[in-house]
């Protein structure tokens, strides 16, 4: 008989809430992050900066700031990080989850050459020997499109550019074969063209073997390229998850429905951009009710005074107190 038992959550996040210290009080930066990210799945967090996207990757692998508090629940292949102790907790982040983050050169050793920072982990952690990690190394980064990977061994980080360094970021997650890739902005520090390519490496190498990833943004088209769910946050809730397939065209958070109409397009004549007004805000200064009530065309009191939960709405999850009624009057118009 076959087993049609589902697979449990690579990942699972449930009612995350996160507080930093602070001298009167403690500052809140995110507030009940409910996610889930199945194996091998790309999910994108989608968002204005201060929105909580790099939070909540550092809560995933307990690399929150001093001080920090957390809630809420949050599991890894159905084991509880919270309670990892420090030799289970370094496993995790060692070999279960790798790290790429938007500027390679603030975390690879500017005075070991490019060699030594890919090899350590593997000597260390894997127990090859030195001549063995070399060579998986070479190999690993002519997969990322590095030429002639054994002359880039030898090199310092100041020698290579800033896209051949976050290859070189790339190939040391991919060294320790995580199951899951935590990509923070990967592409911001560098121009569109090598974005691309960087890019593109990634998610090919992440699907030839069954990575799941999540993918920190601000830009959305990035986002609906390369992941197959988004997630948009705003001042510390997700507001919207829908599949990256449908969201254009069926985005329904009023707040998802600003950022994809504040785009440039080339195909439209346009004077100017049409931009979500106002300023946004943090969860510490998002008031009682929805974080984007002050921004919102569609606004009612009970907007501002009663916070919206994260519900079922035309295939996704919305956290909108008037998103059918916004939806059937823009249907019937």
């Amino acid at each position: 008989m076959t087993d049609t038992t589902p697979s449990p959550p690579l990942l699972e996040i449930a009612g995350l809430t996160v507080h930093l210290a602070a001298q009167d009080t403690p500052r809140p930066v995110l507030d009940g992050i409910d996610l889930t990210l199945a194996p091998g799945e790309a999910l994108g967090l989608v968002g204005e900066s201060g929105s909580g996207k790099s939070m909540t990757v550092r809560a995933v692998t307990r690399l929150l700031p001093a001080g920090a508090r957390a809630e809420g629940v949050l599991r890894f292949e159905g084991q509880d990080v919270g309670a990892m102790d420090a030799a289970a907790l370094r496993r995790y982040r060692d070999n279960r989850v790798g790290m790429v983050f938007q500027d390679p050169r603030a975390h690879i050793n500017p005075i070991r050459r490019v060699g030594s920072f890919l090899t350590e982990a593997l000597v260390r952690n894997r127990g090859v020997s030195r001549k063995q990690a070399r060579a998986l190394a070479e190999a690993v980064l002519a997969e990322v499109g590095i030429d002639d990977p054994a002359r880039r061994l030898r090199q310092y980080p100041h020698e290579l550019s800033g896209g051949m360094l976050q290859r070189v970021m790339i190939a040391s997650v991919l060294l320790a074969e995580p199951r899951l890739i935590l990509a923070d902005e990967p592409t911001t520090a560098l121009d569109v063209t090598i974005q691309a390519d960087v890019v593109g490496i990634l998610d090919r190498l992440r699907r030839e073997r069954g990575i799941g990833m999540v993918f920190i943004t601000h830009d959305l088209d990035l986002a609906l390229a390369v992941c197959g769910r988004v997630a948009v946050m705003y001042a510390g809730r997700i507001v919207e998850i829908r599949a990256a397939g449908t969201l254009h065209d069926r985005a329904s958070h009023p707040y998802t429905r600003g950022l994809l109409g504040s785009r440039p397009s080339i195909d439209a004549r346009m004077e100017r951009l049409d931009a979500i007004p106002g300023r946004p805000v943090s969860a510490f200064d998002s008031g009682p009710g929805c974080a984007f009530a002050d921004r919102c065309a569609h606004v009612r009191d009970i907007c501002r005074h009663s916070r919206p939960e994260l519900l079922p709405f035309q295939d996704g999850l919305v956290r909108c107190h008037r998103v059918a009624e916004i939806c059937a009057e823009e249907a019937s118009a």
